[in-house]
């Protein structure tokens, strides 16, 4: 079985369409009021929908073609539209200039950073949140290879001005916070 196949399986079963990231939901008011917006590995697209209802235009690629149909049926009943389009994004990533806005969430391809920063318009934002390997409980992948190591994020996009960076690990009592992940906004200049 494929990878496509894995994901598409995951897909199927019906399910509620999750919330969209923190590094998002918490910080849409540094979103632009105009102009273009990528969900890359989008999944079931929870931050493509809170995109498009921003007003961007937005484009959601997966390649889960399942994870995309059940996006356009979300779309639909909230009458928002999404550019949707089954895409291997490490096979082919998003052409350069395009996008004032990229969100990439629990995914991690560290080839894929060279093209994401030039994928971004001028003062374009990147807002990414993935997994740590310092982290307080076993949620996200097994596999370190896709697990960031400690400030990892903030290296890979030393080339962005940094707006905001959290990444709370094992310090103080980690019952509480942000655990397991570390979040970026950063801006091209």
């Amino acid at each position: 079985m494929n990878r496509a196949t894995n994901w598409n399986t995951r897909y199927h079963t019906p399910t509620n369409i999750p919330p969209p990231c923190q590094v998002l939901s918490d910080y849409t008011y540094l979103l632009p009021t105009i102009g273009t917006a990528l969900d890359l590995a989008c999944g079931l697209g929870a931050n493509a929908l809170l995109l498009a209802r921003f007003g961007l235009e937005t484009y959601a690629w997966d390649y889960a073609e399942t994870a995309l149909e059940r996006l356009k049926a979300f779309a639909q009943a909230q009458t928002v539209q999404i550019h949707t389009q089954v895409r291997d994004v490490v096979v082919s990533p998003p052409p350069p200039t395009m996008f004032d806005v990229i969100v990439v969430c629990h995914f991690l391809d560290r080839s894929l950073v060279p093209a994401l920063i030039h994928a971004l318009k001028p003062n374009g934002l990147l807002f990414y949140q993935t997994f740590t390997r310092t982290c307080v409980s076993d949620q996200g992948p097994k596999n370190p290879d896709f697990r960031l190591a400690d400030n990892e994020l903030l290296q890979m996009f030393a080339d962005l001005q940094i707006v905001v960076y959290r990444e709370e690990g094992k310090i103080g009592d980690t019952t509480q916070g942000f655990r397991n992940e570390a979040l970026l906004v950063a801006r091209k200049v």
